[in-house]
């Protein structure tokens, strides 16, 4: 039986789009020629001219066509495109039948028993019948632009608010790639949101507008006041929920992977806070050197020691939940000698 997951993740981007560009008025740069010089010209000022003419420096070309101004009638519209990076993981499954054991569904399968325990992240040889198991695994990605109407449903974007002028970084992001796409120089970008650096994060949110109040630097969940009730009832959301099967892509009582278990969880205790995937979560989190009850605990449980593939809460005490592919909902121990070899760290949201 083969099942396919199909993951979407989507960068939403500005761009601007001039309609009726021939009643703009335009000049030729000849020898001799700067902004200062041009703007006088024709009585407007280098910050517009650059403005006009998305430029990021005060160097110019002999024979470059610079806009010195636009008639009324031009109208500048702002739209979103949407490109979605679609990955599909096509595994084919086998279900468990008495007298089976991991070695024998391994040799049928042309597995080794260790490839076949790392496939469904299992710790014992313990299986039992009419449970299913992973067999095979194979993912492809294909990546498409599409017009923001065209957006799939169910797809969570980052967040682009064309009202309040706000952005949310993306992989890939840069304030040099944000201010060319907004029509806005870097050092106003940086300037709108307090910026000392070039440095920005994924999920970090950025005003491409001056405000009294720059951006938060990242959305995180909202926090009431009474944090530790919050963390109370997180944990005793999450403990309800011991037995329940595991599932891929799963985000319901019906069953859950890692990832939809935290995120089903957090809305539950009435956290704020998106499906995403378990890398993603490790990338938006704030570090934690000395965990506490609540916060989230990060494994690499695939081949690579350094890629987070695994997640769960950690409840004190080396002990933390988690939606186990072999088991479902279970507590196990971080000192555990699987857990612990594949642990890569804690962060909070």
């Amino acid at each position: 039986m083969k099942k396919s997951i199909v993951a979407i993740s989507t960068l939403a981007v500005l761009s601007s789009t001039f309609v009726s560009p021939a009643l703009a008025n335009s000049y030729t740069v000849k020898s001799g020629d700067t902004l200062s010089k041009i703007a006088q010209k024709h009585k407007t000022t280098v910050k517009e001219l650059k403005l006009l003419n998305n430029l990021q420096s005060d160097m110019l070309k002999i024979n470059q066509k610079i806009i010195t101004s636009k008639s009324q009638t031009t109208t500048k519209i702002k739209a979103t495109t949407v490109s979605v990076s679609v990955e599909k993981t096509k595994n084919s499954t086998y279900t468990i039948v008495p007298g089976d054991t991991l070695t024998k569904i391994a040799n049928k399968h042309n597995l080794t028993l260790a490839e076949l325990k790392k496939l469904n992240n299992l710790k014992s040889d313990m299986i039992y019948a009419g449970n299913k198991l992973i067999v095979s695994s194979s993912k492809t990605t294909t990546t498409i632009d599409l017009p923001s109407s065209a957006k799939p449903a169910n797809v969570s974007t980052p967040k682009v608010n064309l009202i309040s002028n706000t952005y949310i970084v993306v992989k890939g992001d840069t304030l040099s790639k944000i201010a060319r796409q907004a029509n806005i120089s870097v050092a106003d970008l940086k300037s709108y949101n307090s910026l000392t650096s070039d440095i920005i994060r994924i999920g970090q949110k950025l005003s491409l507008v001056k405000s009294a109040t720059p951006a938060s630097a990242v959305e995180t969940p909202e926090k009431v006041t009474d944090s530790g009730n919050k963390v109370d009832t997180l944990i005793s959301e999450a403990k309800k929920l011991i037995g329940t099967p595991y599932s891929w892509a799963g985000a319901s009582p019906s069953g859950f992977d890692c990832s939809g278990f935290i995120y089903y969880t957090f809305k539950k205790a009435g956290y704020e806070v998106s499906r995403l995937s378990s890398s993603t979560y490790y990338d938006m989190g704030k570090k934690v050197s000395s965990p506490k009850s609540g916060d989230l605990v990060f494994f690499a449980t695939g081949s690579s020691k350094s890629v987070v593939s695994h997640m769960g809460i950690y409840l004190g005490n080396g002990q933390f939940i988690h939606a186990s592919s072999s088991n479902g909902i279970e507590i196990n121990n971080v000192s555990n000698s699987y857990y612990k070899s594949k642990l890569i760290g804690y962060r909070s949201l």
